[in-house]
């Protein structure tokens, strides 16, 4: 039996050559998968954030409304006379303005189409809140005021809200 040293020695060649391109693939597949993992990461991370910031700023409104919607039938209780009340409440909520409007007749989730409210909206967060507010002795002038301190007046007549930031 002979030995054919050329074969063996292209073998060899071809063997090393292999080895190397192996780890090359081996490095370009670890790098590929690593930079996938991290993406979604992030865009999972950047969804998560979103989502709590939406309800951040949907709790922190109905706290909010709440106060408002109190502030108001407080002025409606004494509607026979010319009142004003100036309330101060955060300028922002999650870190984005906000806007708040009283309005007769809402038809939001939980109204009946028939109940006054306290709508706020927020700026930045994709967030509407509705609070019922019950007014009984003067009519509701729809309108609204920017977050921040906010006049809520009455003049005997109608109930009012204003900006009170100046």
């Amino acid at each position: 039996m002979s030995f054919d040293s050329s074969s063996a020695t292209h073998s060899l060649e071809r063997s090393d050559t292999d080895r190397g391109m192996s780890i090359a693939v081996t490095h370009v597949l670890t790098i590929g998968i690593t930079t996938i993992l991290i993406a979604l990461l992030l865009t999972s991370a950047g969804g998560l954030l979103d989502t709590e910031t939406d309800r951040s700023a949907e709790h922190s409104l109905e706290t909010i409304g709440e106060r408002i919607a109190g502030e108001i039938e407080s002025v409606d209780r004494l509607g026979d006379d010319t009142v004003t009340i100036r309330a101060s409440h955060p300028r922002t909520v999650a870190n984005s303005g906000y806007t708040v409007e009283i309005a007769e007749n809402c038809e939001a989730p939980l109204l009946d189409g028939e109940t006054d409210c306290v709508k706020l909206t927020s700026n930045g967060a994709d967030t509407v809140v509705y609070v019922p507010v019950v007014v009984t002795e003067v009519e509701i002038n729809e309108s609204s005021a920017p977050g921040g301190t906010i006049e809520i007046s009455a003049d005997g007549d109608f109930l009012t809200i204003d900006g009170g930031n100046r």
